[in-house]
């Protein structure tokens, strides 16, 4: 039998719990919030070591807060957002859905990319899905030319009506890659309609991914392959959490959530309310 090990930063703590034919065994260690990874590493190789173990024999999933911290800290990737030209200002005007309709006086939190970062480009998609004007491969090319000068790490890409036909997206995801620029296209982060959902959502995950991405490659240089918990409670595969780290973003919150339901269950209840605090926020869910 191979040995299935979890790890879940906290705020404080890191902990570390493997699972093999000998049973449960836990190591708790002081995180380390530079750099989270130096607590993970350290936690999964001084408890394998324990156990006689290598990383290699292990199954390693992993509850992470990185994506998280990266948003609410704001220090995420200098990122810029593509879109249909004419509205590059959906991500700031949003919608009216929010607490007090006809308070002058709100403080907005500023878009996750600024006005000089958001370009317009000539496309058009119609709403049932068939292309009215396709892309210009030369106004691409210059916009990926400006992006470098810029010094644009990630690309959010959302275009009108592209979850019913990403052709235009595909093309420009293509040539900024093919620039060395690092893109995500709204059709595969949230394929569905309401731009402006779909362009915050692909504006969050174009936003942590580089942050993540780096964070992932360094557990994974020294550990193998890594499983990451989704918001959705389950997990997925690094590679997965690379390409929609947006999917990750409360992976770290879930566990505790995940844990408490089962557990209540087990003995019975239905109706629950879990209260998990840690070191540098509490989570209480129902």
């Amino acid at each position: 039998m191979g040995v299935k090990v979890g790890v879940d930063i906290g705020g404080t703590f890191t902990d570390v719990v493997a699972i093999d034919e000998g049973g449960i065994h836990a190591y708790k260690l002081l995180s380390t919030p530079d750099r989270p990874d130096k607590a993970v590493l350290k936690g999964v190789e001084e408890l394998l070591r324990r156990l006689g173990r290598s990383p290699s024999e292990a199954e390693i999933v992993h509850g992470t807060t990185v994506g998280l911290n990266a948003l609410l800290e704001r220090r995420g990737a200098r990122t810029a957002l593509v879109t249909t030209k004419g509205f590059e200002d959906i991500l700031e005007i949003g919608r009216q859905t929010r607490p007090e309709l006809y308070n002058f006086f709100v403080d907005r939190p500023p878009p996750l990319v600024p006005p000089e970062l958001r370009f317009g480009v000539e496309e058009r998609v119609l709403h049932d899905g068939r292309v009215e004007k396709e892309v210009d491969s030369e106004e691409v090319e210059r916009l990926a030319d400006e992006l470098l000068r810029l010094g644009v790490e990630s690309v959010a890409i959302c275009f009108l009506f592209s979850f019913l036909n990403p052709e235009n997206e595909l093309k420009v995801r293509e040539i900024l890659r093919g620039k060395g620029i690092e893109a995500f296209a709204s059709f595969e982060i949230l394929p569905e309609y309401r731009e402006y959902e779909r362009m915050s959502t692909t504006v969050a995950n174009a936003y942590v991914a580089p942050i993540l991405a780096r964070y992932l490659d360094r557990l994974e240089g020294e550990l193998g392959r890594v499983f990451v918990m989704s918001s959705a409670g389950g997990t997925i595969s690094s590679g997965a959490a690379k390409r929609r780290p947006i999917m990750t973003i409360l992976s770290g919150p879930v566990g505790g959530v995940i844990g408490g339901s089962f557990f209540a269950g087990k003995a019975g209840f239905k109706r629950v309310i879990t209260f998990d605090m840690g070191g540098t926020s509490t989570d209480v869910s129902l």
